[in-house]
């Protein structure tokens, strides 16, 4: 293969070394438990862009709700999205669950084992249909995530920039060169471990390394410089009003998002995004009228400030607190609850993060100071 020499390595000793070490050293983790591909999928699905540490209880509490794919399958989208809220990236589990849906009526709710059948699956790119088809069905298929690139990066030595698509393609390939064929699942979870727990993207664990001796930048002193990755675009800044509007009997009114986009179908306190000419109390009594036919009394002045940083975006949000002043029409995607409900909608982090200033920082208090 170009630009990546692999004839003079030591395919079948690198093998046993990282296999043996994954033997003694791998981590007891709820989804290692068995080899039952549903749990395998569910996992790799919460550990994209997440931390183990973070998704082990979501994993257990979603693996207790819906234990199998006949379950996820006949669950709603808005139990399925309460049992994944504050994992962020909504789009996943959304995708899996639609997935699902397909394996229960086509496949008879087994997950298929060949990756044409597995890859047509909605949201399972190659790394998950590697992950699954070599861990649980022992097939010697590539997955291929940050973690494996940058181990492969540092022990061949490969300076492709990792950042680019097109990197996972010869990443790929080396792992086809390389993976066991009598055990593909060890030897591609060894890695993904041993990017995790000793090869991490700072302060490497060299001295702990079980392929040290095959690490070709270990020995060219490299480590630092590899894998290359170019730096992503700047974050767009976005800032946002919102509200927390309670209507005469102390319910609070929330709004569903739209069915596409970001956070589609999650729950939320009314917001608008920030104008430069107009004051923010204005902006919000505006949208309120406008769009929802809602005339509300506001403070005066915010009562907190959310921070919430997506991958490509920022939200910076002012929240009030009001009253809503006329009749609301209730719409499937517009209600107002009573406060000791609100937590079995599916909110997203920033809007849970509202809810608990809410109820920390106002709700113990008189309101303040509310004008119309």
């Amino acid at each position: 293969m170009k630009n990546l020499p692999i004839d003079d390595f030591d395919i079948k000793s690198f093998q046993d070394d990282l296999i043996s070490w994954f033997e003694r050293e791998q981590r007891k983790l709820p989804w290692r438990e068995d080899r039952d591909p549903y749990k395998i999928w569910v996992s790799e699905i919460m550990l994209q862009q997440t931390r183990v540490d973070t998704v082990i209880p979501y994993f257990r509490r979603f693996m207790e709700k819906f234990p199998t794919i006949e379950a996820l399958a006949d669950a709603s989208e808005d139990e399925v999205l309460k049992a994944w809220e504050g994992l962020g990236y909504y789009s996943r589990v959304r995708n899996l669950h639609a997935a699902v849906k397909e394996v229960e009526e086509h496949y008879g709710g087994t997950v298929p084992d060949t990756p044409e059948e597995v890859s047509k699956l909605k949201g399972v790119g190659p790394y998950t249909a590697g992950a699954i088809l070599s861990i649980a069905y022992g097939l010697p298929e590539p997955a291929v995530d940050g973690n494996v690139m940058r181990v492969l990066a540092r022990i061949l030595s490969i300076w492709e920039d990792i950042a680019k698509p097109s990197a996972r393609k010869v990443f790929e390939e080396v792992v086809r060169k390389l993976i066991s064929r009598e055990n593909p699942s060890f030897f591609n979870q060894a890695l993904m471990e041993l990017g995790a727990l000793v090869c991490t993207p700072k302060s490497p664990s060299c001295l702990l390394c079980p392929v040290r001796e095959h690490c070709r930048a270990f020995r060219e002193g490299t480590i630092d410089e590899l894998p290359v990755k170019s730096k992503r675009k700047k974050q767009k800044q976005i800032r946002l009003q919102a509200a927390v509007l309670e209507d005469e009997d102390g319910r609070i009114l929330i709004h569903k998002r739209p069915d596409k986009g970001l956070l589609a179908n999650m729950w939320e306190f009314v917001q608008v995004e920030e104008s430069t000419v107009l004051p923010a109390r204005q902006v919000l009594k505006d949208y309120l009228g406008d769009v929802f036919k809602i005339e509300a009394a506001l403070e005066t002045e915010h009562f907190t400030e959310i921070r919430h940083v997506f991958t490509h975006l920022i939200w910076d949000i002012r929240v009030y607190h009001g009253k809503i002043l006329n009749q609301v029409q209730e719409t499937n995607e517009l209600k107002c609850v009573p406060p000791d409900e609100i937590e079995t909608f599916a909110f997203p982090v920033p809007h849970q993060k509202i809810w608990k200033a809410f109820r920390e920082q106002v709700k113990s208090e008189k309101v303040k100071d509310i004008k119309g």
